[in-house]
């Protein structure tokens, strides 16, 4: 199979915003020691990028529609290259909120715009394939990306690692800059009609749904450093051996998902959710053996990710008049899960319940999910219809995956 460079660039860029992203909940208590805050206070470090993913998804989208894609693909990486290196040389708790937020503006668009890019530098046939083929650099960022930062953390310091991650984004700038074409933007977009699609009740519906389902994983897994070291009474090489092994977990997950959505959109969400429940609750007493921690945490990670293909699948259902744009919202949505997970475990936290009654709240938040979607499917059809999750393909090169 010949490489593809415009994916590989792609993929490089997924690679350094999933690293980013995931990287401080192994470090957490290295941040937390550092800047003297708190665990929980550390943790709004993943509340406020999420927060910021949040916001930024549709503001860049939309402000920016008009702009090339290699430009804004490139400027996108930029931001993303600039707030890393904030966090690197940030000298107190503020400063380093600050740099999470800068970081996190050019998340949703990247992965929106970069997937419209994917689906345009190859045949129609290879569309699906191509996108995948980005979204592979996320999935790699867990396995090995999050863990070798975690361990750098540890040993040589946070900030070390933010020096390797932005230097990730200058990689990913220049790889982006010579791999790919121009790509100017084909035909003008009515930015009011795409919005009045997202207000739309079922979008907006879809959409919740997948807050709730990411806050059930980031519940937890926000805090699983602190978790293994307290409750489980793990080394720093187990944490890090953890953090593999919940990727391996992700990626499982988001393989299976895609295959099983296909066959049944609603069906892998229900299942997926039920899983969700039962091993969270599982993992409250879990969690203090490490032959019982293990295994479930790699299960775990195949249920958490699990549900993503499908949730994407959904709101682009729903909002098929507007698919780049709810593509983007969706990415905003899991990070606003995001954001209420970290804050919702922070909170049991400092409640003084301990960190088995985190798993429980986040068993709990995939048990709302659950009973979301069983509600949903009541809800009366108003004539949305399927939509693939790319409408128009980018001109540009035709090239094999």
């Amino acid at each position: 199979m010949r490489i593809n460079p415009p994916l590989l660039a792609l993929a490089v860029g997924a690679f350094g915003i999933g690293v980013t992203e995931f990287a401080p909940m192994g470090m957490l208590p290295v941040i937390a020691g550092d800047l003297g805050v708190s665990i929980p206070a550390a943790g709004l470090l993943v509340s406020a990028y999420a927060v910021g993913v949040l916001v930024g998804a549709p503001v860049m989208t939309l402000a920016f529609a008009r702009t090339p894609r290699r430009t804004l693909l490139i400027g996108l990486m930029g931001i993303f290259t600039l707030g890393n290196l904030l966090s690197a040389v940030s000298d107190g708790y503020a400063m380093l909120l600050a740099a999470r937020i800068v970081t996190s503006f050019n998340h949703g668009a990247f992965f929106g715009v970069g997937a419209v890019v994917a689906a345009g530098v190859v045949a129609p046939e290879r569309r699906a394939g191509a996108v995948a083929a980005m979204f592979s650099g996320l999935t790699l960022a867990t396995v090995g990306g999050v863990p070798l930062a975690a361990w750098i953390g540890g040993q040589v310091g946070w900030r070390t690692a933010f020096w390797g991650i932005a230097a990730i984004g200058a990689l990913a700038m220049l790889a982006l800059r010579l791999s790919l074409p121009p790509l100017p933007v084909a035909g003008r977009d009515d930015l009011r009609a795409e919005l009045r699609v997202l207000a739309r009740g079922p979008v907006l519906a879809a959409l919740l749904l997948t807050v709730v389902g990411a806050s059930a994983m980031f519940t937890v897994f926000t805090y699983i450093a602190p978790i293994l070291r307290v409750e489980t009474g793990a080394s720093a090489s187990f944490v890090t051996a953890m953090l593999v092994v919940y990727g391996l977990g992700l990626t499982a997950g988001n393989w299976l998902g895609g295959r099983l959505a296909d066959r049944s959109l609603d069906g892998t969400l229900i299942g997926s959710l039920a899983a969700l429940v039962l091993l969270l609750v599982l993992f409250a007493p879990g969690m203090r053996v490490e032959a019982a921690a293990a295994p479930l945490i790699f299960l775990w990670g195949v249920a958490s990710f699990a549900i993503v293909p499908p949730l994407q699948m959904k709101v682009v259902a729903e909002a098929a008049q507007a698919p780049n744009l709810a593509s983007a919202m969706n990415i905003g949505a899991f990070n606003l899960g995001n954001a209420v997970g970290a804050a919702l475990g922070g909170g049991v936290i400092d409640a003084g319940l301990g960190y088995p009654a985190v798993s429980l709240a986040g068993a709990a938040m995939a048990a709302a999910g659950l009973a979301l979607l069983l509600a949903l499917r009541q809800w009366p059809r108003s004539g949305s219809r399927p939509a693939a999750a790319i409408e128009q393909p980018v001109p540009g090169r035709r090239e094999h995956v």
